[in-house]
């Protein structure tokens, strides 16, 4: 049963992941409202784009602009190369917590049986037989839950498209490259929200989640960023040189380097966009015009 529960967790888990904040910063000038940007200039001969998705979602539907620049690229590279076949059994070697460590050596008694009933209930798997999976991962499973609708992913519409189009699809990281950032993020933490999501019985998550679809439905980079940063989960606002910062500076040279191959259709999480950090300012500074697609 454990086996069969993480095979299912690894393979869902890939359909998501992302978003988060630290010290005040200084803000570059309000980016436009758009989920879609042109990448040109600095030597590319051809055009490529960037695109903000949400991994959650009840209406995954891509507007006539998101269809149009996939036409005109060549390949598709999202977060992750979903479409590798060796992905779930990467997921399921990274998945557990190391040293060691289970969920019930981070809680106390008391908050350790909340939680065993809350997944329990939730997921149908009692929190004894998955206690050495990271938080955060468990954690995953509970979003389907959040939404009053079937889950749908921005990222699999895509993969449609390039997969009729016979295109590539790639990833700017692997997944061992993701799942560290849940080795860097402390597991106490990880936790720590995990029984908070369990006393709140989701009631905190689904509204912040319906906040942040609100927001991207009406494609306002600027307003996911303050989301982010005013979350009350910590993982979301507090730690963001690891969720987003690192990893879009780790993205930017491998931007670079296949825009110049052919044009690409690049897909990354929408908190992934906005700010100083984010990678549309951090295209600029490198050099390149990255403009709003309306």
């Amino acid at each position: 049963m454990k086996k069969i529960f993480l095979a299912f967790l690894a393979l869902f888990v890939t359909q998501m992941q992302s978003q988060t904040r630290g010290m005040p910063e200084q803000q570059p000038a309000k980016l436009e409202k758009s989920l879609l940007w042109k990448i040109t200039g600095n030597g590319l001969a051809e055009v490529s784009y960037l695109f903000g998705t949400i991994h959650i979602t009840c209406d995954a539907s891509l507007s006539t602009k998101v269809s149009d620049a996939m036409n005109k690229t060549q390949q598709l590279y999202l977060e992750l190369d979903l479409d590798d076949a060796t992905m779930q059994s990467a997921m399921m070697q990274t998945m557990m917590m190391k040293d060691g460590v289970t969920m019930e050596t981070l809680s106390t008694p008391e908050d350790f049986k909340i939680v065993d009933a809350f997944l329990t209930k939730n997921i149908g798997f009692s929190a004894k037989m998955i206690s050495t999976i990271k938080p955060f991962m468990v954690s995953a499973m509970l979003y389907p839950k959040m939404i009053d609708c079937p889950m749908q992913s921005v990222e699999s519409e895509l993969i449609k498209i390039a997969t009729a189009q016979k295109e590539e699809v790639y990833g700017l990281e692997t997944v061992a490259d993701q799942m560290k950032v849940f080795d860097d993020i402390p597991y106490q933490e990880q936790m720590n929200e995990l029984v908070k999501t369990a006393k709140s019985d989701l009631k905190k998550d689904k509204t912040e989640l319906d906040t942040m679809l609100a927001i991207y439905k009406s494609e306002d980079i600027n307003a996911m960023i303050e989301l982010t940063k005013s979350s009350d989960n910590v993982l979301t606002s507090k730690y963001d040189a690891i969720l987003l910062t690192d990893r879009n500076k780790n993205w930017i040279p491998k931007i670079e380097a296949v825009a110049k191959t052919k044009p690409t259709f690049f897909g990354v999480g929408a908190a992934h966009l906005g700010g100083e950090n984010g990678v549309i300012t951090l295209l600029r500074k490198a050099g390149y015009t990255v403009e709003a697609v309306f």
